[in-house]
C-alpha cells in the first residue's frame, strides 16, 4: 500500500479514472447512439474534461467532510454515498451535453444518461474500492511502502 499526499492522491485518482472512463464511454456511446467511435470519441473525451473538473471538486470537498467528521474508514456505506453524490451532480453536467451533440429531447439525453450512470456507479464504486487498497488514505500513514 503507497501513502500519497491529498493533492498528489487526486491528481492519480482522476488521471487514470478519466483514462479509462473514456474508453468506457466512447464504447457505450456507440452502442447507444449507433454512431462509430469518431463521433463518439470527442463527446466522451468532453464528458471527462468535465468531470475532471467535477470529480476534483467533489472530492476536494468529501474529503473536507471526511476529516471534519471524523471518519476514519471508508466503509461501503460511505462508498455508496460517495458514489451516488458524484454521479448526481455529473448528470446535470451531462445532459445538456448529450442533447447539444446528438441533437435529441431531454428525455432521450435522460435515458442514455441513465444507461451510462448504471455502468458508472458501478465502476466508479469498484475502482475507488481498488484504489483505497492500493493507495492508503492521508490519515492511514505507517504503510510498509510510503510516498510523499
Amino acid at each position: 500500500m503507497y501513502t500519497l499526499s491529498p493533492l498528489k492522491r487526486r491528481i492519480v485518482y482522476v488521471t487514470v479514472f478519466e483514462i479509462l472512463a473514456v474508453l468506457f464511454s466512447t464504447v457505450i456511446l456507440m452502442q447507444l447512439s449507433g454512431n462509430d467511435a469518431t463521433h463518439s470519441l470527442p463527446l466522451a473525451i468532453m464528458v471527462s474534461g468535465a468531470a475532471v473538473l467535477w470529480n476534483f471538486i467533489y472530492n476536494s470537498a468529501f474529503e473536507y467532510v471526511e476529516k471534519r467528521w471524523q471518519i476514519h474508514e471508508r466503509t461501503f456505506i460511505i462508498r455508496a454515498f460517495h458514489a451516488l453524490g458524484f454521479e448526481g451532480g455529473l448528470i446535470l453536467i451531462c445532459l445538456p451535453l448529450y442533447m447539444l451533440w446528438f441533437g435529441v429531447g431531454l428525455w432521450t439525453a435522460f435515458v442514455m444518461e441513465a444507461a451510462l450512470l448504471v455502468f458508472f456507479l458501478v465502476y466508479t464504486f469498484i475502482f475507488t474500492l481498488i484504489f483505497d487498497k492500493i493507495f492508503a488514505l492521508p490519515q492511514q500513514v505507517g504503510t510498509p511502502a510510503e510516498c510523499t
